[in-house]
């Protein structure tokens, strides 16, 4: 299953950078990741410096 970004998130843009699959975009107030690019791969909650991905 897919990676979610929770409401934790800060908008420092880590997690985007880190995707291998540019799976992640800028939201409305929070970074998203589009769950059909999503390979699971776990590199987004790896950098993100306060747990805001997490396994959906």
């Amino acid at each position: 299953m897919a990676y979610v970004i929770n409401d934790e998130c800060i908008m420092c843009g880590a997690c985007a950078d880190a995707c291998p699959c540019e799976a992640i975009s800028e939201g409305d107030g929070k970074y998203v990741i589009n769950a059909d690019a999503c390979a699971d791969c776990g590199s987004c909650a790896d950098v993100c410096p306060v747990g805001a991905p997490q396994e959906g």
